[in-house]
């Protein structure tokens, strides 16, 4: 026992030289193929590029989603980027020209006509194009129903009232404004930038607090007027009203119960018309710092008109009585 050299226990290896290597017998054959063109490096999930796509999806929703898939998911503050979700929401945005800053598709999204026309609309308008894993989209929506597709729209730019107030003036044609008291619907504050642009009106006021914004939904409601019309936002909506008029504006609120009627209402003078809610109508401040309340008379037993209705029917007289 004492010459052999092998330790107890140990196992002897069967030879030591190299002998031929065995092949595989063709088992790993598919592993030689060749795997297709290379992918972009959005869509490879490791590449840096791919991690800045998901940051960026991922900061253009940040405070969370607001709203229900196919809807606009919320926004933190005015000054964050907003994202548009799903197939149809997606292609009506682009349709209506809403400036975007990128358009996010999942991977392995199933193409249909609307993702084509959503791709091919965005690339015509230099709008970047990013494949980003679907995760990233699922939590930038509700119940991740956003269909593989979000588009991202920056905030929009709003006009300082004494700058619009300024433009107005220099304008050879009297001031035509509207400004919105208590409108919290951003389809009806599109609707009425729709009617401001059509009947030669030269901007819409809101205020800042308690309102609709100019978000993706008002931009598609407006049919891209929002682009031509300039839209201001006011501290307090009162306070720069009184200064208007202290300026030569006459400031008239729209009531069913007004003491002026639209047809002894003379809007040849410069005049910002002045849109309550269809439910709360006019607020108390904003009601008293009006030089007239103008009513539309009406032939049916229907109380009151839409806040988008109503605005179009007088802009739509004003601009008759300037023509004329």
């Amino acid at each position: 026992m004492a010459g052999n050299s092998q330790r107890r226990g140990a196992v002897r290896k069967g030879g030591t030289k190299k002998g031929a290597v065995a092949g595989s017998g063709g088992k790993h054959r598919r592993g030689l193929e060749g795997r297709g063109a290379t992918p972009p490096a959005e869509a490879r999930t490791k590449h840096p590029a791919a991690r800045r796509a998901a940051a960026a999806a991922k900061a253009a929703a940040k405070g969370g989603p607001r709203g229900s898939a196919g809807r606009a998911a919320g926004r933190k503050d005015d000054d964050s980027p907003e994202m548009v979700l799903g197939r149809n929401p997606v292609v009506e945005c682009l349709r209506a020209g809403v400036p975007a800053t990128a358009l996010y598709v999942a991977l392995g999204a199933e193409n249909d006509e609307r993702l084509s026309e959503s791709v091919q609309m965005a690339a015509d308008a230099g709008i970047s194009i990013l494949e980003v894993p679907r995760g990233d989209l699922d939590r930038l929506s509700a119940n991740g129903l956003h269909q593989g597709v979000g588009l991202q729209v920056p905030p929009y730019r709003y006009a300082h009232p004494d700058d619009l107030l300024a433009e107005v003036r220099n304008s050879p044609e009297p001031a035509l404004l509207v400004a919105l008291d208590n409108i919290t619907d951003p389809r009806n504050l599109g609707a009425v930038i729709r009617s401001v642009a059509a009947f030669g009106g030269q901007g819409v006021l809101i205020p800042q607090r308690r309102s609709a914004s100019v978000s993706a939904v008002a931009w598609r409601t407006s049919a891209g007027a929002a682009a031509r019309l300039p839209v201001a936002r006011a501290t307090n909506l009162t306070r720069t009203l009184k200064d208007w008029a202290s300026q030569g504006i006459q400031v008239v609120g729209l009531d069913a119960g007004g003491d002026t009627t639209l047809d002894d209402f003379d809007g040849r003078e410069p005049t910002v018309i002045v849109v309550g809610s269809e439910g709360k109508g006019l607020s108390r401040l904003v009601r008293e710092n009006c030089d007239s309340i103008l009513g539309i008379p009406m032939a049916g037993p229907v109380e009151s008109l839409n806040a988008s209705v109503a605005a179009g029917v007088v802009l739509a007289e004003i601009a008759r009585q300037r023509r004329s």
